[in-house]
């Protein structure tokens, strides 16, 4: 780029920022506040040689700024005094900020709660001083808060004082890792938490009626310097009787209706159906019946055994994993007619959801700007066979009108795809009765699913049939376990377009794109800490391995059957294969990892990252991986400055007339997004993306696409990026507009573009999208 374009460049950019500083700032941010008060600016703290957490002091502050969008700008604050002093209800006041006005005495109070704060942390010779500067010309007050914690008082001994023998037995024996040891630092927080601690531990001991007031703590301070003497009393009130419980009888009540639950226990003229397995009477209704052994697998207690708080919890998951009850309810109380002893009775009252339902939806799609439609017909059965078996089926049918330029003309066409999945899920392990035991505690679930998908593209016709069969399962609350022993799928190719034919003749990935068979086993794990509905900060991170054809290929091999011979893509080599149901079947191997972080900021502001590495290893009876198992980027999920399947691999420049379809065995992507709420349902985002593929097979003649491990961090392309969210609460649609940054099939400036050439349109890319992107 010359110095004239660079010198224009810099004046656009100028008259840009120029005109935002003015509709940032066109009004004043003292507008709304009383005269001879002051607008709260600024609120910091600092504090002095100490590991003290900023932000969570921070929280102990009872007045603060107005919150701010993009680090600087406190946009609802502008909103607000946008709107008419004349009018109360304005509607720039609702969706706006009031401005936050200096108030001395809230200084003082968040003076004494940063005090009593820092002295629950230890610090108990900590002082806070305060110092605010009055900006008199734009009547703008900044208050700094400036802590010196000295040092920090550590526990010296901890005396243990259990008056109750049985109580005293358990807890030297078994409590030593809830315990807090001398020379950890004296904290009220973990106090607290060991203090539950403690209760949980008794509670799984059998000690049911054991609670927070049965444990306390005294503090002395003045035996040593710097340092606590704590006594801990357990088990302290004489009047109570400290006996564990077990359990004895269990009564679980299938409420009938749908209409809503009171807090009674029911009586047994409200069911039909009684039935009494020795301990566990179980209550129903005909019109939706359940047999008695799916009750007796969800149980995780046991009449005759002792009383636990995590066979509670576990009983009230295994229940509440189901999906099949609107209402759980597990309750505890002494036999009316065993009052003296030390037995428990379970109540456990469920309100099923409805037995059948069936759903209408129709939603819009968007593949990289290219606009659809979609339908679905969903019908659901909760009860199949009666033991909360959930069956699921699916119709489907979409169509997307797309555009692609051949011959420097634009041409357009619809995608036509229709489908239907049947999935049939089982609240149970259906296997080995070894298995079925070793899974019992981690609520094993079976799934069979049914497929059969026909998509009619431009290029291609292409069907798929699937069968799966595996396991899900659960071994926290936040960790997902997902097994399938068996993933087949026949994936069969015709009607090809003869253009897309010619373009992929001397390329090794038209070999993906031929009829093939696959028979796969798949394991995925999720841990998750996201919850829905909330704005906290939450951690994912996803890992699958899968693996294709080995058995196929032992099995060929051992039963001697005959290879096919075939001129390879290149044209070069011949090459053999085993066949099964007359279709060459795919072998590989197949790895990747997904790691996602949100960090919540305030209530307006928000940063995601996203790691994505992925690789795949084609080998054996087919040396090429299929297509639909490669890995793509770019489009409205990937590096959003790109067309989806538009950039890589690699350096590899496609031909401007053919229809992005990039893609290859290896795949890494990085991206950051920082969103801030804007007015309403409408949010805005910032963006950086970066990443590639390439390819794994040193057959792949596409010039560039080949992993090397010396350089492909120089072939990483970089994208940035603005664009708005419309939450509508059931859905969000998404608009990005992402700009390249460096594009590395550009052979000039190392693929840089800015400083190098001028930007075209083909530099951006609009793409629209339902849900976040990562």
């Amino acid at each position: 780029m010359n110095k004239r374009n660079l010198s224009n460049s810099a004046f656009v950019g100028k008259i840009i920022a120029f005109v935002i500083a003015i509709f940032l700032f066109s009004c004043t941010p003292v507008k709304f506040v009383p005269q001879d008060e002051y607008l709260l600016n600024k609120v910091n703290i600092e504090v002095e040689k100490s590991n003290i957490n900023k932000e969570e002091a921070k929280s102990h502050i009872r007045q603060k700024e107005n919150y701010k969008i993009l680090g600087f700008a406190k946009f609802h604050l502008w909103l607000y005094n946008l709107s008419s002093k004349k009018k109360e209800e304005d509607w720039l006041k609702r969706i706006g900020e009031p401005p936050v006005v200096y108030d001395e005495a809230l200084v003082l109070a968040s003076q004494e709660r940063l005090k009593q704060y820092l002295g629950n942390k230890g610090y108990f010779r900590a002082s806070v001083d305060t110092e605010v500067e009055f900006k008199e010309n734009k009547r703008k007050a900044n208050v700094k808060y400036k802590i010196k914690t000295g040092d920090q008082y550590k526990i010296k001994a901890l005396n243990y004082h259990i008056s109750d023998s049985t109580l005293k037995a358990h807890f030297y024996k078994d409590s030593s890792e809830i315990l807090i040891t001398p020379g950890t630092p004296f904290d009220f927080n973990r106090l607290e938490e060991q203090r539950e601690d403690i209760v949980d531990f008794y509670r799984n001991k059998g000690y049911f009626y054991f609670n927070k007031d049965d444990v306390s703590y005294i503090a002395d301070s003045s035996r040593f310097e710097k340092e606590i003497v704590l006594d801990l009393f357990i088990g302290q009130d004489s009047s109570k009787s400290y006996q564990p419980q077990y359990l004895n009888d269990f009564t679980i009540s299938v409420l009938p209706g749908s209409g809503p639950v009171t807090s009674g226990v029911g009586s047994e003229s409200n069911f039909s159906d009684t039935t009494r397995l020795d301990n566990l009477t179980l209550y129903q209704n005909s019109e939706l019946f359940y047999r008695p052994s799916l009750f007796e697998n969800l149980l995780q207690m046991e009449s005759g055994s002792l009383y636990r708080l995590d066979d509670a919890r576990s009983t009230f998951n295994a229940f509440n994993r189901l999906r099949r009850f609107r209402f759980i309810d597990v309750q505890f109380n002494k036999p009316v007619h065993l009052q003296d002893t030390n037995l428990l009775n379970c109540n456990i009252r469920l309100a099923p959801l409805s037995k059948q339902a069936v759903s209408f939806d129709i939603e819009g799609t968007n593949t990289s700007g290219n606009l659809g439609v979609a339908g679905n017909i969903n019908y659901r059965h909760r009860n199949l066979f009666r033991g909360a078996e959930l069956f699921q089926l699916n119709f489907k049918g979409a169509i997307e009108r797309q555009q692609r330029v051949v011959d420097e003309v634009s041409e357009y066409f619809n995608t036509r795809e229709l489908g239907v999945e049947s999935k049939l899920t089982f609240p149970k392990l259906i296997g080995p009765g070894q298995a079925i035991n070793a899974f019992r505690d981690v609520l094993p679930q079976t799934v069979v699913t049914l497929g059969y998908n026909f998509q009619r593209r431009p290029e291609y016709t292409r069907t798929i049939s699937n069968v799966k069969f595996g396991y899900n399962w659960k071994t926290s609350e936040y960790l997902d376990h997902t097994w399938n022993l068996v993933d087949f799928n026949l994936v069969n190719l015709y009607q090809f377009d003869p253009g897309f034919i010619n373009f992929i003749k001397d390329l090794y990935i038209k070999s993906s794109f031929t009829d093939h068979l696959i028979m796969a086993m798949n394991y995925s794990l999720v841990y998750n800490t996201q919850q829905l509905g909330t704005k906290k900060s939450y951690t994912y991170f996803r890992f699958n391995v899968e693996s294709a054809g080995n058995l196929l290929g032992l099995y060929s091999s051992v039963t001697n059957r005959t290879k096919n011979q075939e001129i390879d893509s290149l044209g070069v080599v011949s090459s053999s294969y085993y066949r099964l149901l007359s279709t060459r079947f795919a072998q590989y191997v197949k790895s990747d990892v997904e790691f996602r972080y949100g960090y919540t900021i305030d209530k307006y502001n928000t940063v995601v990252g996203r790691a994505f590495l992925g690789a795949a290893l084609p080998y054996g009876n087919f040396d090429v991986l299929p297509f639909e198992k490669k890995y793509f980027t770019g489009g409205a999920n990937g590096i959003r400055a790109w067309q989806v399947r538009s950039l890589g691999p690699g350096t590899y420049n496609a031909p401007e007339d053919a229809y992005p379809n990039q893609s290859a065995d290896i795949k890494l992507e990085v991206n950051l997004e920082y969103r801030y709420n804007l007015i309403g349902f409408l949010e805005g985002a910032l963006f950086l993306d970066a990443g590639n593929i390439w390819a794994i097979n040193s057959k792949d003649n596409r010039p560039g696409a080949l992993f090397k491990l010396n350089s492909f961090y120089r072939q990483l392309a970089l994208g940035t990026g603005t664009g708005f969210r419309f939450d509508f609460n059931y859905f969000i649609f998404r608009v990005d507009v992402g700009m390249k940054l460096r594009d590395p099939s550009q052979p000039t400036g190392n693929g840089w573009i800015i400083g190098h050439r001028r930007y075209t349109s083909d530099d951006f890319n609009l793409a629209f999208a339902i849900g976040y992107p990562f």
